[in-house]
């Protein structure tokens, strides 16, 4: 069998994944474009003056010249994009003159998760004044401006964790007083019921495909997403992510309701007041898609995203609350029940998918110099080993 040179792939070998894994177009764009792109030029420092004559090339093409850019700087966390804040003064429409102060989010050229920058800004902007979101201000879907696919949010208020805590990467393990959970946790229980009971079918989200009720359409494009990524980006073949592929396809659920779904809703996805506890922006929407609600529900309660009580010994969703308590304020405000066969299969998956990240795409982009992170990269390489023995346990245990 004749070995792909994954780092130089053919046109005819992405056609055949192409053809291999049916899902949305949006998502199928930007994975062959991440292909195509792939034999390029690494990743290499993009000095601030760079970024901000890109902004002001895509300012310049949306609101014309009468601006400034003032107090560029580097925005540290988040695993996967590069973050630049600035201000700018403007004549703002319906608001008049002002100091706004903004987020650049771009890409480099190659991410832990690759995914469109216009997705995730139609999201944000879908949510502007239903959920706590940054106000969704410009994108350059297709770096017609900026070196790399990008899109420009307003900078929020709030903390990730509170001052005198500590956490892992992205906000992972963060530790929450027990007063700050009970203010904390209804709001974040509320936010994901509010997303998922949001009219999607009037929000402008053309970069997105919406699955058929009734079918498992929903969960096969999914399956199909991170198998593609898989063939993308592994060198070796791990015969336990083999086993959890064929597992899921066996056992794909049937879509009850379709929703709007975040994929990444957890603590330290969201920023909050500590004076006050008030959650001000729900952020890193860039995995979201319409789909099934029980694939909120079973990242949010992955063991990796919470932590434990004073106890030592109650695991908390999130930091915050216990599962059960969780599972039930999600069914109380959503009016949604929670189909337990449905969330075990998505905790299959989001655990299958985790896998794929941490062992084949870390790997792929790290040896070949695509990201700013390559340190992090090298790291997540380690922690797949975890993810992996999820997806076995998992499937043993059954429902």
């Amino acid at each position: 069998m004749q070995r792909i040179d994954k780092n130089h792939p053919t046109q005819e070998w992405i056609s055949s994944l192409r053809r291999r894994f049916t899902t949305e177009a949006e998502v199928d764009r930007v994975l062959t474009r991440r292909l195509e792109r792939r034999a390029g030029p690494g990743y290499t420092s993009v000095p601030l003056p760079t970024l901000v004559s890109g902004v002001e090339s895509l300012l310049n093409a949306k609101i014309g010249s009468a601006y400034s850019v003032t107090n560029a700087r580097w925005l540290s966390g988040g695993a996967s994009k590069l973050q630049m804040a600035f201000t700018l003064t403007w004549d703002r429409p319906g608001m008049g003159p002002e100091q706004t102060r903004m987020v650049l989010r771009m890409e480099p050229a190659e991410s832990i998760v690759e995914t469109s920058r216009l997705r995730e800004f139609q999201l944000v902007k879908a949510f502007e004044g239903i959920v706590p979101v940054p106000t969704a201000f410009w994108c350059d879907a297709d770096a017609e401006h900026l070196p790399y696919p990008s899109m420009i949010y307003g900078f929020s208020d709030g903390v990730a964790k509170p001052t005198n805590s500590s956490s892992g990467v992205s906000g992972v393990g963060t530790r929450l007083p027990e007063q700050l959970r009970h203010k904390l946790g209804p709001q974040f229980v509320e936010h994901l019921s509010t997303i998922h009971l949001h009219d999607f079918e009037n929000a402008a989200l053309s970069a997105f495909d919406i699955p058929t009720t009734g079918t498992t359409q929903c969960s096969e494009w999914g399956v199909n997403t991170w198998d593609r990524i898989w063939e993308e980006d592994h060198d070796e073949d791990v015969p336990v992510l083999r086993v959890a592929s064929a597992w899921l396809r066996r056992n794909m659920p049937i879509l009850d309701r379709p929703s709007i779904v975040h994929a990444d809703y957890r603590t330290g996805n969201f920023l909050f007041t500590e004076n006050d506890a008030k959650i001000t922006a729900l952020l890193d929407w860039e995995l979201g898609r319409i789909g099934d609600r029980h694939q909120d529900l079973a990242w949010t309660t992955h063991p990796a995203f919470g932590g434990l009580a004073e106890d030592g010994k109650t695991f908390l969703v999130g930091g915050l609350m216990t599962e059960s308590e969780f599972l039930e304020a999600y069914e109380h405000h959503s009016g949604l029940k929670v189909n337990p066969r449905t969330l075990h299969w998505y905790r299959v998956y989001n655990s299958y998918m985790l896998a794929v990240l941490n062992l084949a795409t870390t790997y792929r982009i790290a040896r070949n110099g695509k990201t700013h992170q390559d340190v992090l990269v090298g790291w997540l390489i380690g922690i797949s080993y975890m993810f992996q023995d999820d997806v076995r346990m998992l499937i043993e245990k059954g429902y």
